[in-house]
């Protein structure tokens, strides 16, 4: 079994932000695949990196879905729709394994 996760910012990259239906598009296409979704929407995570010499910030929210088997191809595929919708030059997707207790 794998947790895969993503982060999703509530701002394009000119500080736009993105409406709640553009979160709620995300939740319902990963539900209607996968069966269900978590998706931390409330309270964003705010990230920090360094580009050119300054530290920029952003506030994401975070997706996570459970899945049995990782198909890579799809998840690559939907990272890309994910960078073209939310104007994004990459979206990081990571897969992480897990059991259940």
């Amino acid at each position: 079994m794998h947790v895969v996760q993503f982060l999703l910012p509530l701002r394009d990259n000119e500080r736009r932000p993105f409406g709640r239906a553009d979160f709620e598009q995300v939740r319902t296409e990963l539900t209607e695949r996968f069966g269900g979704v978590t998706a931390f929407l409330q309270s964003p995570a705010v990230g920090a990196w360094k580009e050119e010499g300054e530290t920029v910030r952003d506030e994401m929210v975070l997706f996570e879905v459970m899945v049995d088997s990782l198909d890579r191809g799809w998840w690559s595929g939907y990272r890309a729709e994910l960078e073209r919708r939310f104007r994004q030059e990459r979206i990081l997707v990571r897969a992480l394994g897990a059991e259940t207790l």
